[in-house]
């Protein structure tokens, strides 16, 4: 008898046991946005789960782009780029980045998810390695994976594992090495110069996500090649207009001949509809207005500053985060749950992030800041935070009383018990993530 398909939906009950227990913290429905803060059910949430660094999605200006191109061009492209649905406006975007991140050129995707899995999977062969942080995003980790390369990962941020595993790479074999310029769940930054003298040592081609450090990190928010001053050395350059443009969308930078090519073998973007007019009117308009107000940038990072000091202050680990990027660690998965829920309730909008995306027994509640964040926003957030955070005992956590520990299960439907287990220790030095002599915290990251 043939095997149904349907029997894992009907077992599935991670978010029916969320639910029944009243902490389920996803899909919750937005009904109006303004500024860092949301309407949902008619009350208002101050927003810190968002990834608009410099507060555009909801800029005016923006929004008017946005409609003039939907007057100018229609609702949509209604076809690929390849074929009837490039517009003048995608040509000028292209062209604009370009400009802004000093490359030859510059091609659009749908998605940043459809940018990383159309390039690696289109620049990759049948006997190339693909040399991945363990950290990096997931659309990274699904483009390795479709992409006729073999994925070989190593430990995150550390150039000594990426030279143990370029050594033993065959000789002959094309290498691809690619990481985030700022990783989505610990906030910290990549430790680009060594990986650079590595890359070149062993003739490796670098890929750079810059997706959450395009308008955060580096002059004008150039990102974290130009942070670092290395921009010359990174071949390909991959960012998103999700986070500080305030849309949607993806792209890839580089040579004009890599760019040449993906145009008619990134399978992503021949066999998708291209970006809406109103998504590319509005990223012209936000990136020009990122550039004319540097002052957006600035809030960002005195924002950022105040509200690392704040929540270590209170007691909160909050990792090697550099960025707005703050993950808070919880520890227990159920009582990650419950402290988004307590957040929801006391008027802040927060989610919280488990296992697979962090390791089990360390669950945080992931939070970001805007520039558009308020004083009084932020000192809100930290009293409440403190608030709950007393209420639920965090600090009473193995993730905070046994550090360096983790329980060997997973206990989101689970009774609160179970051993416990090593995790990886401290290989006897810090990682070097840039914090020492670019800590972008400390007003360099610029």
């Amino acid at each position: 008898m043939a095997r149904d398909l349907f029997q894992k939906c009907r077992e599935y009950s991670d978010s029916a046991i969320a639910r029944a227990n009243g902490f389920y913290p996803y899909f919750r429905c937005i009904e109006a946005s303004e500024g860092s803060h949301v309407i949902c059910g008619g009350e208002s949430k101050i927003m810190i789960g968002s990834n608009n660094y410099l507060g555009l999605a909801q800029d005016p200006r923006v929004v008017e782009a946005a409609c003039e191109a939907t007057r100018r061009f229609g609702s949509g492209c209604t076809g690929s780029r390849l074929l009837n649905g490039t517009i003048s406006l995608h040509n000028q975007l292209e062209e604009n980045l370009a400009d802004f991140l000093q490359r030859e050129s510059v091609l659009l995707f749908s998605t940043g998810f459809f940018a990383n899995q159309g390039a690696i999977a289109a620049l990759t062969e049948v006997d190339d390695v693909i040399l991945c942080d363990r950290e990096n995003h997931a659309s990274i980790i699904e483009g390795c994976q479709v992409s006729p390369g073999r994925l070989v990962p190593y430990r995150h941020n550390s150039v000594d594992a990426l030279r143990n595993r370029l050594k033993r790479v065959p000789e002959e074999a094309g290498r691809l090495i690619i990481m985030d310029g700022v990783f989505s769940m610990s906030g910290d930054i990549a430790d680009l110069p060594p990986m650079v003298r590595a890359a070149k040592e062993y003739g490796a081609v670098l890929y750079l996500d810059e997706a959450h450090s395009l308008g955060v990190v580096g002059p004008e928010g150039r990102g974290v090649a130009h942070h670092f001053g290395v921009n010359d050395d990174i071949d390909i350059v991959m960012g998103t207009f999700s986070k500080s443009l305030g849309s949607m969308g993806g792209f890839i930078a580089g040579s004009a001949e890599m760019i040449e090519f993906l145009k008619h073998k990134a399978r992503c973007l021949i066999f998708t509809a291209s970006l809406a007019p109103a998504v590319v009117g509005g990223v012209i308009k936000a990136l020009e207005i990122m550039r004319a107000e540097p002052e957006r940038i600035e809030l960002l990072w005195r924002n950022t500053r105040k509200m690392h000091e704040g929540f270590k202050s209170i007691g909160f680990k909050i990792g090697t985060t550099q960025t707005p990027i703050v993950p808070i660690l919880i520890g227990s998965e159920t009582k990650s749950f419950a402290f988004a829920q307590r957040l929801f309730e006391e008027g802040i909008f927060a989610t919280p992030a488990l296992y697979p995306a962090v390791r089990y027994g360390e669950a945080i509640v992931r939070t970001s800041f805007m520039s558009t964040h308020t004083e009084e926003d932020l000192n809100k957030v930290l009293d409440i935070f403190a608030k709950i955070a007393r209420e639920l005992g965090t600090f009473d956590d193995p993730a905070y009383t046994e550090p360096g520990r983790r329980r060997n299960v997973f206990d989101f439907a689970m009774p609160q018990s179970g051993g416990t287990q090593e995790v990886r220790r401290d290989p006897g030095s810090p990682s070097r993530n840039g914090s020492e002599l670019h800590a972008a915290v400390s007003g360099k990251h610029r």
